[in-house]
């Protein structure tokens, strides 16, 4: 076959699969809980005639191109997947502190023969050659080595000598061992076990792979083969498992042929068409500063939704054309809506990757991550909504094939080190959990283990069982504190309930809030009628505290503390050095700086100078910053040395905090000639909903405010 017929078989086949993929989705929609009937079969069916007519058409030509995955010669270097390319990346950046590491403990009863079990791992070792491998490094760039003789031993721990509290502190503390060891993955094998015996008929089995050589797929696969052969070992029969017909490293180097030319410039033209223009980052409201560098510090918060709620749910589905999962994302994106007040939502989404034959079997890092946007301009009903999002969901499914990794290396998005690219909320709809395993004598089941890992911001993970849904919220504590978490939990129920209850709602008039909160909100928070003095500003107030308690500590930060008169005198010298620059009551002052002491000092200095502040903080993209500035017409901008070359274009006059021009001023305090009701600060709304506006606050306001919280 010539290479442009070729071609043009490749182009055609591959739009058939296409139409019949997305066609079978838009099917699974319209059945009952996704289920599909004897004539929804049938019409599948049909349509796969078309695609088998085609291939008979052109006879056996399909088994001699590259879209077939081929065992490939051993004898040159193994290229990395996409995938795994990018995993390597990161490991060499963030080494021990990247979270990318599979775990799974079972529970195991009964007659377990250990020395079976080691075998049964040991041949499954053999049969896969991942997990054989190891990553080399060479010329900058990595490669698969495949070790033969690699094994697997079994680490017996005997904790049976323990009490019942004992083991289960035991049991916990070594999961979480397990799951947050690093792997050198230039040692292979790149798994482990463990075997916590508790008593004489049970046990607890830990099983850890790296990320780079598995999945959540992958770890099925090998509890299902240990089962197949721990069931042949112990009755003394040979392996029951047919050979492979590849491995991993076939299908790495079949992806890296088969992902080029016109089809993959078709699926990164779709992905750049769909993300043009998506946030940096997604504002939600943290409870502590977000640290430069990620630590992936994690817990998770569980929750479930009764039969009841979940059939309604179902049922919602069903009548939207929509799949469950595009129910349950559609209200998850809703929440991060209402949470961030961002009309713009990009939440990243897991997906198998293992539409062919060839790999269900494989033990491997397939799962591909694909980028779904929600769009909330014009307060959409969240009927209107389910529509955006089946065809935003189904047009991703039709371009799955390009790895996220391609993607961001496409789209180039800005960079950091404080957050993930693209998205930094994951959504994940599991199937049920894994049931019990019955081998002779032995009963397998899975242990729910606590994660201290959250590979990002947030991770909302559903499943479907018999009792309902059931949920887990993964999150960063560097961001996130519990109390916070446990009320997103409640809030997503309740919108939940809003939504079954009409979902023909705005989807700002659907209930986050439950009968408690909104008492306390609408009532109890709006009693807010109190006494305060009426002829003074805040700053008057923090003078007059300074002369009651002037040794007091006052602001403190990491290792550093101000009494209120140090920060009281460090304050004054800031306002006079602002004032012999024209600062006086209704001039704006810019402050951007990191969180720290000479924050403190920046803002009461601005207000004794007589001056209201406006906040910038330095975490805000350029473009918000530039017009942050230009907007407010700042006269003077207050900011730190380290932040100079990061700042836009401006025409302030920047005083740098930490330098050493204000310690020449008197720390004598300052009379600003400002009244209550000049300005006191002008904040900017998060321009979700359009451009950004400032927001004038005068001193009574704070004043008030102040008063009110002493009394409540």
């Amino acid at each position: 076959m010539k290479s442009t017929s070729l071609i043009k078989f490749l182009s055609r086949l591959r739009e058939l699969n296409i139409q019949f993929s997305v066609h079978e989705e838009r099917l699974r929609c319209k059945a009952p809980q996704g289920v599909l009937t004897p004539v929804l079969h049938k019409e599948i069916a049909e349509r796969k005639i078309e695609i088998i007519e085609f291939l008979q058409q052109i006879g056996q030509v399909s088994n001699t191109t590259h879209s077939q995955i081929q065992a490939i010669p051993r004898d040159k270097n193994l290229p990395l997947s996409f995938n795994q390319e990018r995993l390597w990346f990161i490991d060499q950046l963030e080494g021990s502190k990247a979270p990318y590491i599979e775990s799974v403990a079972l529970k195991i009863t009964g007659n377990l023969n250990v020395l079976v079990l080691e075998k049964a791992l040991s041949s499954i070792v053999q049969r896969h050659e991942v997990l054989r491998t190891s990553f080399q490094a060479e010329n900058g760039k990595s490669v698969q080595v495949i070790d033969p003789d690699a094994t697997i031993n079994i680490n017996l721990v005997d904790l049976q000598q323990l009490e019942t509290t004992q083991q289960e502190t035991q049991v916990i503390e070594q999961a979480q061992h397990e799951a947050t060891t690093p792997f050198d993955l230039e040692n292979a094998p790149l798994i482990r076990c463990s075997l916590l015996q508790l008593s004489t008929e049970e046990y607890v089995l830990l099983l850890t792979m790296h990320h780079i050589i598995s999945d959540g797929w992958s770890m099925g696969v090998l509890i299902k083969e240990i089962s197949s052969l721990y069931q042949a070992f112990i009755q003394g029969k040979v392996s029951p498992l047919t050979q492979l017909p590849i491995q991993y490293a076939d299908f790495a180097v079949w992806q890296r042929q088969y992902l080029s030319g016109e089809l993959i410039e078709n699926q990164l033209d779709y992905w750049k068409q769909q993300l043009n223009g998506v946030p940096d980052l997604l504002q939600l409201p943290i409870d502590f500063p977000r640290p430069s560098v990620q630590t992936y510090q994690g817990r998770t918060q569980s929750f479930s939704l009764n039969t009841d709620l979940t059939t309604k749910l179902q049922a919602i589905s069903q009548e939207s054309g929509t799949t469950l999962f595009m129910t349950l994302y559609a209200a998850f994106s809703t929440l991060l809506y209402r949470y961030s007040g961002q009309s713009d939502i990009v939440v990243g989404s897991p997906i198998a990757n293992r539409n062919r034959s060839e790999i269900e079997g494989l033990i491997g890092f397939f799962v591909n991550t694909l980028v779904l946007r929600t769009q909330f301009e014009n307060n959409p009903s969240f009927q209107e909504l389910l529509t955006q999002v089946r065809e935003t969901t189904l047009k991703a499914y039709e371009h799955q094939d390009v790895s996220f990794e391609q993607v961001v290396e496409t789209l180039q998005p800005k960079r950091s080190l404080s957050h993930s690219p693209l998205f930094q909320v994951m959504f994940v709809l599991q199937n049920a959990p894994m049931d019990g395993v019955e081998l002779p004598d032995v009963t397998l089941s899975q242990l729910e283990q606590e994660t201290t890992v959250s590979k990002f911001d947030l991770t909302l993970s559903m499943t479907e069982t018999d009792q309902g849904l059931v949920g887990e919220w993964e999150y960063n504590t560097d961001l996130f504190d519990s109390q916070t978490i446990e009320r997103m939990v409640a809030h997503f129920q309740n919108l939940l309930e809003s939504i079954v209850e009409n979902p023909s709602q705005k989807v700002d008039s659907l209930t986050l809030l439950s009968d408690l909160e909104r008492r306390q909100l609408l009532v109890e928070w709006n009693d807010t009628t109190t006494d305060y003095p009426k002829n003074k500003c805040i700053h008057q107030l923090f003078e007059e505290q300074v002369e009651k308690t002037p040794q007091a500590v006052a602001v403190v930060f990491e290792d550093e503390q101000l009494t209120y008169e140090q920060l009281n005198q460090r304050a004054n010298q800031l306002a006079h050095h602002l004032q012999s620059l024209g600062v006086k009551p209704e001039v704006l002052v810019g402050i951007c700086v990191e969180r720290s002491i000479e924050m403190v000092v920046g803002l009461l200095g601005i207000l004794k100078a007589g001056g209201a502040y406006v906040p910038l903080d330095p975490n805000y993209p350029q473009e918000r910053l530039s017009y942050m500035l230009s907007d407010s017409g700042v006269g003077v901008l207050l900011t730190q040395k380290s932040l100079l070359e990061f700042l836009p274009e401006n025409n302030a006059r920047v005083v740098c905090l930490d330098s050493n021009e204000i310690e020449q001023y008197s720390q004598e305090n300052i009379d600003a000639q400002v009244s209550p009701d000049n300005l006191a600060y002008v904040i900017y709304t998060s321009g979700s909903t359009g451009t950004p506006k400032g927001v004038a606050i005068e001193h009574q306001s704070p004043v008030a405010l102040c008063y009110w919280a002493k009394q409540t």
